[in-house]
């Protein structure tokens, strides 16, 4: 018996990249720091909001690579001279990444309270109806 998979199959043609994309969605390798949020603000907008206390706007970075929202931090370790008696803030750097759909763009990413928020918004494609010609041979 022969597995069909989604971009196989013979109704949908040309879906190949969406069983590519979610592959590469399941490879993320995104643990569960820092915590985050993803919110619908409006029916065409989101918004990823991450936790991201004692990170600066310079620790951080925020890229799009290929549909892939890749939002990295990475701290310095201020500790010298210090003695820590209880350590319960690490300095540890994170990697999250979001695969996102065709027609979605980043718009303004901000810190506020600890938080930075990624705002997103999503094109709607205008409908299109197209008569096809029919001919003779």
């Amino acid at each position: 018996m022969t597995k069909l998979t989604l971009g196989t199959h013979p109704f949908l043609l040309g879906f190949e990249q969406l069983e590519r994309l979610a592959e590469r969605a399941a490879k993320t390798g995104n643990d569960g720091y820092p915590p985050y949020n993803i919110e619908q603000t409006s029916g065409t907008s989101y918004r990823i909001t991450l936790a991201v206390a004692g990170f600066s706007e310079d620790d951080l970075s925020i890229t799009l690579e290929d549909n892939q929202l890749v939002i990295r931090g990475k701290q310095t370790d201020d500790t010298d001279g210090r003695t820590f008696l209880h350590r319960g803030i690490a300095a540890r750097q994170f990697q999250k990444s979001f695969v996102l759909a065709d027609g979605v763009d980043v718009g303004e990413a901000r810190i506020e309270n600890g938080l930075l928020h990624v705002d997103l918004s999503r094109k709607v494609p205008q409908s299109v109806v197209q008569t096809i010609k029919i001919r003779r041979s």
